[in-house]
């Protein structure tokens, strides 16, 4: 015990059984000497294992017993999560492995933690909420430790309530993907009071030695397929640390924001002209995870983007947003021919609904879906064009003009993610989307109009077109009238 207690490292070698590499070999080494560590993390590096590592090791090296076995020094372990989900499903799974694997730890597993026979030794998971801060008010012990992993979700509420407790012999360790900018976790990364570490995905053991040596790590092959795809080649004169360039198998890359956060393990650094901010999404699609976990369901009628394939192409697209919630992304192989029958059938699913609405890119393919819809007189499908007109037309401040079409439907999609405008917006996780939005360009004309690139340059950059974030803007096309009275109006004219 007393060689366990001066090496924590050596603890999780020999009782746990853990398998860590040097960079998470650090951080546990932080945990047992410092009093507040934060961890900035790429994908699938490890961060939550480390977590429970720590967990572990805390509450079976830190309590004391006297002669009698009575607790003279009790331990107490809170784990939290912005949604339910994470704690049940990642958070407490990994100290269940980690326990299962030593085979004789005192104590008991429970659905949220571990629990033993001394009523003020325990581990706890629990969903963290704004709302109940008064949840962590009997945190008080000997030696009291927080675990806060997704740690850039959690309010700032719930950081104060955490903060005051960390008296004793005390540990705060969070852990997260740095999708935002803000907040207290990002805070965290540069204050003086935290011991900061980065896991870097290209550092990782499966990544270095190009074969699975840690199961579950991220792997070679998916590193280097994100090389490929979301980063671009640089020079080594052009070489600039800060924004994240790297040395590739024999090559220098520069990161876009989703190399940076899901790899690098850095803060995203968006340019003045992308048209969507990477930690907008993140929000979003943290919103999206927790109302699904809450079961949400909504009442309002779906606008349906319908972004049709043509030949050559993989597949076609419809988004449907209820108000602010887009509950899936429907993604449709074509073989590589259009199939505007399949398509037609699927969008006439959502359209039996009469008060649903469904928006289609008629320029292309998307016109003989929009055909076959009209003859089975499915009038509220409407015809999207991103040549069209955007006369009166404007931003929600008033001051943007826009050059077509295109440039009002991408922007609307920017306001709608934009959190100041506080529409609480809702996505579905897809790295697809994500890239999409994350790498569309704008700019202003000599007139002041807003306008988006052109798509082949979107498409040079992506290697394929970005149909995902086509479809979603279609369902904020403006010219959703009711047939019925365009319909009485053209009689009264004729």
């Amino acid at each position: 015990m007393k060689a366990w207690r001066a090496d924590w490292c050596l603890f999780a070698k020999e009782v746990l059984h853990a398998r860590l590499d040097n960079e998470q070999k650090a951080i546990l080494r932080a945990v047992q000497n410092e009093r507040m560590v934060a961890v900035a993390s790429g994908t699938a590096r490890g961060k939550d294992y480390i977590a429970a590592v720590a967990a572990i090791c805390f509450m079976y090296l830190t309590p004391r017993f006297n002669k009698e076995g009575k607790l003279v020094k009790n331990t107490k372990i809170a784990m939290t999560a912005p949604t339910g989900r994470q704690v049940k499903d990642i958070m407490i799974p990994e100290v269940s492995r980690l326990y299962r694997n030593a085979q004789f730890l005192p104590g008991r597993l429970l659905s949220n933690g571990i629990r033993t026979n001394y009523e003020e030794w325990y581990l706890t998971g629990f969903k963290s909420s704004a709302d109940n801060t008064e949840a962590w008010s009997g945190f008080h012990a000997v030696n009291t430790m927080f675990i806060v992993t997704e740690a850039s979700g959690i309010p700032e509420a719930t950081y104060n309530a955490i903060e005051g407790n960390l008296q004793g012999n005390s540990r705060l360790l969070l852990v997260f993907n740095p999708n935002v900018t803000t907040g207290y976790a990002a805070k965290a990364m540069k204050s003086a009071r935290f011991k900061k570490f980065r896991l870097n995905s290209l550092n990782a053991e499966n990544v270095k030695k190009k074969k699975n040596v840690i199961p579950g790590q991220v792997d070679y092959e998916w590193v280097k397929d994100k090389v490929e795809n979301w980063c671009t080649p640089i020079r080594k004169d052009e070489v600039n640390e800060g924004m994240g360039d790297f040395y590739w198998e024999g090559n220098y890359y520069r990161p876009n924001d989703l190399f940076r956060v899901k790899v690098l393990g850095m803060f995203p650094k968006v340019s003045e002209d992308i048209l969507i901010p990477y930690e907008w999404l993140e929000l979003a699609v943290n919103r999206w995870k927790e109302l699904n976990d809450d079961g949400y369901t909504t009442k309002k009628h779906a606008r349906v983007g319908v972004d049709v394939a043509g030949m050559g192409r993989d597949c076609s697209v419809l988004i449907p947003r209820y108000g602010s919630w887009v509950p899936k992304i429907e993604v449709h192989q074509s073989g590589g021919s259009a199939d505007h029958m399949k398509i037609a059938g699927k969008t006439l699913q959502y359209l039996k609904d009469e008060k649903a609405k469904a928006f289609i890119d008629t320029i292309g393919e998307g016109a003989g879906v929009y055909s076959r819809l009209q003859e089975q007189d499915y009038y509220n499908a409407y015809s999207c064009k991103n040549s069209e007109g955007t006369k009166g037309l404007h931003d929600l401040t008033g001051q943007y003009s826009f050059a077509n079409m295109r440039a009002y439907l991408f922007w609307a999609v920017r306001e709608w993610l934009d959190p100041k405008n506080g529409f609480n917006p809702a996505l579905p996780p897809d790295d697809f989307l994500v890239e999409e939005a994350c790498d569309i360009h704008w700019s202003f004309l000599s007139n002041g109009s807003i306008i988006i690139e052109k798509k082949e340059e979107i498409k040079k950059r992506l290697k394929r077109s970005p149909d995902r974030f086509d479809a979603l803007a279609m369902t904020f096309y403006p010219y959703d009238w009711d047939y019925s009275n365009d319909e009485k109006l053209l009689n009264e004219m004729l």
